[in-house]
This record gives structure tokens, C-alpha cells and sequence, in this order.
């Protein structure tokens, strides 16, 4: 069978929002195999500390691709401690140019509480205008509910999930089940 035999994986919403001295990452738990809920509590967002250096991380995409890719940026962390743009372009161009890391297909937002980094396998490191950013198959809707709300008096955290649940109700491949990761800058 060939990758094109597959009916498709959908079913991820992640976004990032970076508001009042923090950053929070929130994902839904939703993984679909076609028309079919596969499982409903994923866990797309993650906490790495690579060397005691707190960053936070959300996938959407291949769960295995997306855990080679922060497995890589986990040793690229390693070794730029404290460099989160440095260790995302480093990340980035491996995936760019690396035959075998060509072919994952994820995309990743990554905070270390003070910048918020799309990192996509295009070799994008997209930092966002207006402090939100969201990626899957929710992703669109979840940024437009969260850039609505960036100058109300919500917190960052009260934003990504009133945004999630926005998206929720639009979005078939996302569920209300949320991860939410916080990190201060």
C-alpha cells in the first residue's frame, strides 16, 4: 500500500497564544482516521526540558513524525541552551534538506515563554504578528476566535481555550478535550 491508499489522519488543533508575561500552547485530543474518531484524548502538547531548559511544544500531523521532530529539536535544545530560535532554524533546516526528514509530515508551534515559533517542514520558522498563531485542521478557526479576543481583558489561557472551544464546534476533527501547557517568559 502506498501513503495515497490511506484515507487521511485530520483531527488536530493546536494554538499558541502569548499574552500578559506568558505563552499558552493548547491542543485538542482528537485523532480521526477518515470519516472515524480514532481516539479522543491525545496529547499533541508537550513540555520538553532539555539540560533544565523549560520549553513547550504543541504538533499537529503524523503523531510519529511529530515525536522524531521534538525528539530533534530536543538535541538541538541540547545544544544551543537557552536558543529556541537558534535550535527551531537548526531544526528547520535539517528537515529542509535531510532525505529521510523530508518525508514527516507535521508542523509544530514551540514557546520558551518568551517568543512563539511555527516550525514547519517547508523550512519555515514563522514567528506570529499578533502573539497567537494555530495550526491542523481547526487551526483557522481557532486563530480567528483568539485574535478577536487578544484585546479583551481574558488571559492567555482563558483565550486558547475559549478560542479551542470555538473551533470545536466548527471544526469536525477537533474535540473539546484540551492539553494546556503555560510557560512564563
Amino acid at each position: 500500500m502506498t501513503r495515497e491508499d490511506f484515507p487521511g489522519w485530520h483531527g488536530t488543533t493546536i494554538i499558541g497564544v502569548k499574552k500578559g508575561g506568558e505563552v499558552v500552547i493548547a491542543g485538542d485530543g482528537q485523532v480521526s482516521l477518515g470519516q472515524t474518531v480514532i481516539k479522543g484524548t491525545a496529547r499533541k502538547v508537550r513540555r520538553l526540558s532539555p539540560g533544565g531548559f523549560d520549553v513547550v511544544a504543541g504538533f499537529a500531523g503524523s503523531t510519529a513524525d511529530a515525536f522524531t521532530l521534538l525528539e530533534r529539536l530536543e538535541t538541538k535544545l541540547e545544544a544551543t541552551p537557552g536558543q529556541l530560535a537558534r535550535a527551531s532554524v537548526e531544526l528547520a533546516k535539517d528537515w529542509r534538506t535531510d532525505k529521510y526528514l523530508q518525508k514527516l509530515e507535521a508542523m509544530l508551534i514551540v514557546s520558551d515563554g518568551k517568543d512563539i515559533f511555527v516550525i514547519t517542514g517547508a523550512g519555515d520558522v514563522l514567528e506570529p504578528e499578533h502573539d497567537v498563531t494555530a495550526i491542523g485542521s481547526g487551526g483557522n478557526y481557532a486563530l480567528a476566535a483568539a485574535r478577536g479576543m487578544m484585546d479583551s481583558d481574558r488571559s492567555a489561557e482563558t483565550v486558547a481555550r475559549d478560542a479551542m472551544a470555538i473551533a470545536a464546534d466548527i471544526c469536525v476533527y477537533t474535540n473539546g478535550n484540551l492539553t494546556v501547557e503555560t510557560i512564563k517568559a
